[in-house]
């Protein structure tokens, strides 16, 4: 089962520009995790939602129209969606939606990044707090593959210029710190399972700079793994080629 994540920032506008059809034919995800849709499933066209044949599935913003928004897309009928975390104050904004099959859970979140003055940033650390107690209650009944976009780099290989970003949301210390909670619960970065000293891997540029031109990025869109699929993992990839969005998709292979 390949799992593809990706941050369309605006699964519509991927679409008008014929960037999203040509994505799943490259890539061939089994599974597609998609991030800050901006979009209700009511506003897509037919032909996206049943693209390629897969089955999919929209979260949206309840505060917010063309804001947010997660979709996953799959090619196997999962068992039972979720849309919620059961958390009042982080399901309004449409940033999760779980999918659960036979012998795995897939979960797709999107999670706030922390701009916008403090008490955006309190809400960032009080998502994560409450995400993490949602996945290890999944994780109870099956194996979990999660991820999309975390909005913050762990390490500085995770970004082109981490010195001058230190006092930046996105490469905070308290963010960072949430990573390495992450890590101590026995989460796989499946990225850096398969790559761990790789440098110059970013799934996300600025676009107002140009950064993608010159490769200045940031690592911020993630899968992780429960650690009994370990002997699983096949692969980790960066699909740093495809455009559409200023995020690129990445992907974790599992055998099932």
């Amino acid at each position: 089962m390949k799992i593809t994540s990706w941050n369309v920032n605006g699964i519509r506008a991927v679409h008008r520009k014929g960037l999203f059809v040509p994505m799943l034919e490259q890539v061939r995800p089994d599974v597609l995790l998609l991030q800050e849709t901006k979009s209700e499933e009511s506003q897509l066209p037919d032909d996206l939602k049943t693209a390629r044949g897969y089955t999919s599935y929209f979260n949206s913003s309840k505060t917010r129209k063309g804001y947010s928004g997660v979709a996953i897309y799959t090619k196997q009928a999962p068992k039972k969606v979720t849309y919620d975390m059961g958390v009042p104050v982080c399901d309004q904004e449409g940033r999760g939606i779980t999918a659960f099959f036979e012998h795995l859970t897939v979960c797709n979140i999107y999670f706030p990044n922390g701009g916008g003055g403090p008490e955006r940033l309190q809400y960032k650390l009080e998502f994560y707090d409450a995400f993490l107690e949602y996945v290890a209650a999944l994780e109870k009944k099956n194996p979990v593959v999660w991820g999309g976009d975390i909005n913050t780099a762990h390490h500085a290989i995770d970004l082109a210029r981490p010195k001058e970003n230190e006092k930046n949301t996105g490469f905070l210390p308290e963010e960072r710190a949430w990573r390495d909670e992450v890590a101590a619960n026995g989460w796989v970065d499946t990225f850096r399972h398969f790559h761990p000293n790789k440098k110059d891997a970013y799934t996300y540029w600025d676009m107002k700079t140009r950064a993608r031109e010159r490769n200045v990025g940031w690592r911020i869109d993630y899968l992780f793994a429960s650690p009994a699929l370990l002997p699983k993992l096949q692969n980790a990839t960066i699909h740093h080629e495809t455009l559409g969005s200023d995020h690129c998709p990445i992907s974790v292979d599992v055998q099932m």
